[in-house]
């Protein structure tokens, strides 16, 4: 499988260097040259997997010969061992509501499904080929947590890891600090998450730094990230549909950085039978505004008792962009010019047409949110965290619907207390947090603090060589 870049500005590239480049080199993010088609026998098959098996099919072809399938069965394997539960991401009832639960990895959030295989994955292909790798992310809340316990004391690997100072929930900022693995770097920069994220893609559109630093991506912008998340739409798919390829479901995401979505928006493409794909946002709007009116236009960043989604800039948006414009790259520059020049980006009327066929939109506020969280508890005894709670409430009137529950409401204990008067249980990887020894430099919200930063403590720990 070849990769391309949605700018069009370098030649295909293959599974392995799209993994560990992460940004493309024309500053484009990376996605297949083809998507593979599913029929509807292979469906059928599909549904009855259990969830490692299941992975191995959805993600080989878009590997090839690359990697051999018994290395790669094995990586999968060994991804998901970590999970409490069984089935890695079950679907539960709560008193009618379909929820898939994706919080049972390490990190008790749904990035687990993803930074759990690519840290086996970047471990693998540097074992295998060489060299070391200085990986730079950028995290709204539970990023980080996940790419930190997903590489943390894995060989040939640094880890950087920015988040907004002051702006997570003290669980989520205690998952990372007390990492104290000699490879793990937290970062604090005074600003927003959309600063960590300007900062994260401007060192690696510096290509001199790019190269001197081994930089790697575990920000959604990495392509393994969408594919690996695409397997848990085919997964609840089987569980709800009983394997009927007739049937259609939908799907209530929360999101902020458009990954998870567009995940659930490839798995369609490869033909999952998807009814609605319901994009669901708290008062950080900028996707359910594009929905609406075909804009897409940048405004103040509001801090929200969703803190993973209080993101204006949505870095998977270019790749849905590529696609909805035919895999055009120089449709993608021109929108991303004008968004540049201007603050906005505008599609067509008939490319509206078609974002309206592939995306419902809603935005929840704050006070919707607890209404939500309480009114879920009282009904079914079942706690949403706030960002599955924006989910379950953008999908009220739509049938058929899975809600993705992206987080563990434990991570998000004031919200939770002010909806419902209680803290929920926390799972024993969310146990003692507060009581560890932590380690984070702070730093401006600056590029070149950020550079200086990274420069002084690979000279210190020797992670070029």
């Amino acid at each position: 499988m070849n990769y391309v870049s949605t700018r069009g500005g370098i030649v295909p590239v293959g599974f392995a260097d799209a993994v560990m480049m992460g940004l493309a080199t024309d500053g484009g993010l990376l996605v297949p040259a083809e998507v593979p088609r599913v029929d509807a026998e292979t469906l059928r098959h599909w549904a009855g997997m259990r969830f490692q098996d299941l992975a191995h099919a959805v993600i080989a072809p878009y590997i090839g010969d690359e990697i051999p399938g018994e290395d790669l069965r094995t990586l999968i394997e060994r991804s998901y061992a970590s999970f409490s539960h069984p089935e890695v991401t079950p679907v539960v009832n709560a008193g009618g509501l379909q929820v898939l639960e994706l919080f049972h990895g390490p990190t008790a959030a749904f990035k687990d499904v993803a930074l759990q295989l690519l840290g086996n994955l970047f471990e693998y292909l540097l074992k295998r080929d060489g060299g070391r790798l200085n990986i730079v992310g950028a995290t709204s809340g539970d990023t980080g947590s996940a790419a930190i316990y997903g590489v943390r004391g894995k060989d040939r690997i640094h880890c950087f890891i920015l988040h907004p100072q002051r702006l997570l929930s003290h669980v989520q900022e205690r998952q990372m600090t007390p990492v104290l693995d000699a490879n793990v770097h937290n970062i604090a920069i005074r600003g927003t998450f959309d600063d960590g994220q300007r900062i994260v893609k401007a060192l690696f559109n510096d290509l001199g730094f790019k190269s001197e630093y081994h930089l790697g991506a575990v920000n959604s912008i990495n392509w393994a990230r969408i594919l690996a998340q695409t397997v848990y739409f085919f997964y609840a798919w089987g569980r709800v549909s009983g394997g009927d390829p007739d049937r259609r479901i939908s799907f209530s995401v929360p999101t902020g950085n458009f990954g998870d979505v567009f995940a659930g928006h490839l798995a369609r493409r490869m033909g999952l039978p998807v009814d609605r794909l319901l994009i669901a946002t708290n008062r950080n709007d900028i996707l359910t505004r594009f929905v609406h009116t075909g804009q897409y236009a940048a405004g103040e960043v509001y801090q929200t008792l969703s803190p993973a989604m209080d993101i204006q800039l949505a870095s998977n948006f270019e790749r849905y962009l590529y696609f909805l414009h035919d895999q055009d790259p120089a449709a993608v520059r021109a929108l991303l010019d004008d968004l540049t020049r201007t603050g906005r980006l505008t599609v067509t009327d008939d490319r509206l047409a078609q974002v309206r066929a592939d995306f419902d939109a809603a935005a929840v506020s704050d006070p919707e949110t607890l209404e939500q969280i309480r009114e879920t508890y009282e009904h079914s005894g079942y706690i949403l965290c706030p960002h599955t709670a924006v989910g379950v409430r953008a999908a009220r009137g739509l049938a058929n619907v899975v809600c993705l529950a992206t987080a563990h409401p434990a991570k998000f204990v004031e919200a939770v207390r002010e909806a419902i008067g209680r803290e929920p249980p926390p799972p024993p990887s969310l146990q003692g947090l507060m009581e560890k020894e932590t380690r984070c430099a702070e730093l401006d919200a600056t590029t070149e603090a950020v550079e200086a930063h990274i420069r002084d403590t690979l000279a210190r720990l020797g992670g070029l060589a």
